[in-house]
């Protein structure tokens, strides 16, 4: 598959701070490409530095083959959607999606044109007279989106675009970004800090800590397959084992990592085979609509955290668990190892 975005040895430093040091990274033409983080972490930089708003310290970026390390922004065939949509207030839809055009004096039909097969594009047909006061937060975003698609550039990079939107809209237009994204067949590079969003719309992962690229993966990899405890806690929830209580309940020292969906909370000891069972007490028992979360303290040292859906279990049974005694298994082939050996294998087979 080509490569649309190709960076080399990429680093940018703000006096003593390295946002972004030594990155090598490719984007295939067409992905859904995700750059996830805490702020801080150089994902938006790295965003930044590919759409020309930012110099680079050193390295080189590549885009569809060619050099455009100390090109300007416009002189990259890519557009940025930003987060506070940067659409004008006194433009009706249709104009603001023009406007691009309009300063590279297209024709005012053809501006047309395109303005209006990107907007059905959007799914905003019939609101092309509207002003942006006139639309919600969501159809605002999607002028945004527009704005930027009737260029027709080879990248589209998108920088927290769904940031100001409620949950409930936050959730919708990820679905519908991602079709857009298939419709279009163009290469999007998004950033955020939500990994919801990430697992969600994606076909590869970046993960980003401290100006490097922590783990790079498909959503499924990233979150069942963590390549370190960084990426095992940002990515979702997860419990950490080590040392000697690892050594204990597990065999090896570690350290390995397990999500709280995999555990099971039960009233005695399954004796499961090939499973692992640790006994402990309920200390808290946390409603989140559909599903509960338990926290227990383990009699070998640590607390865990239990998830299970609510589906068959009713809320009134998971508190009356507080502050009772349970015993909490996993399958041993749920546990992840953080570069330690293959935590499926049983100790008497490591020994063997």
């Amino acid at each position: 598959m080509a490569t649309a975005i190709s960076v080399r040895g990429l680093s940018k430093h703000f006096g003593e701070v390295r946002a972004v040091d030594g990155l090598d990274l490719d984007i295939a033409d067409g992905e859904f490409f995700s750059m996830l983080g805490p702020s801080g972490s150089g994902k938006t930089t790295v965003l930044r530095l590919i759409a020309g708003f930012e110099e680079p310290t050193a390295g080189r970026i590549m885009l569809g083959g060619e050099d455009v390390t100390r090109r300007p922004p416009f002189a990259r065939d890519v557009n940025t959607v930003f987060q506070d949509y940067a659409i004008f207030p006194h433009l009706s839809v249709r104009q603001n999606v023009e406007y691009g055009l309009r300063v590279k004096k297209v024709p005012g039909a053809e501006r047309r044109r395109r303005a209006d097969e990107a907007l059905a594009t959007v799914r905003l047909e019939g609101y092309a007279e509207r002003r942006p006061h006139q639309l919600s937060g969501g159809q605002r975003q999607r002028v945004a989106l527009a704005r930027a698609l009737v260029n027709r550039p080879q990248v589209l990079l998108l920088d927290e675009p769904l940031g100001a939107l409620d949950l409930k809209l936050r959730r919708e237009m990820q679905i519908e970004l991602k079709e857009i994204q298939r419709d279009v067949g163009i290469t999007f590079v998004f950033v955020t800090h939500d990994q919801e969003e990430a697992l969600t719309m994606s076909d590869r992962i970046a993960v980003f800590n401290e100006g490097r690229i922590e783990q790079l993966a498909s959503p499924v990899e990233l979150y069942e397959r963590p390549a370190s405890a960084f990426v095992a806690g940002f990515v979702g929830s997860s419990n950490l084992l080590e040392g000697d209580v690892a050594r204990d309940l597990v065999g090896d020292p570690g350290p390995f990592v397990i999500r709280p969906e995999k555990l099971q909370l039960l009233a005695e000891d399954p004796h499961l085979p090939g499973g692992i069972a640790a006994a402990g007490v309920v200390r808290e028992v946390v409603y989140l609509g559909a599903s509960t979360m338990s926290v227990v303290e383990l009699d070998a040292g640590p607390t865990v955290t239990v998830s299970h859906q609510n589906s068959d279990t009713s809320i009134d049974a998971a508190v009356e668990r507080r502050d009772q005694r349970v015993v909490v298994s996993w399958r041993r082939d749920h546990l992840v190892s953080l570069g330690s050996p293959d935590p499926a294998a049983s100790p008497e087979e490591e020994t063997a």
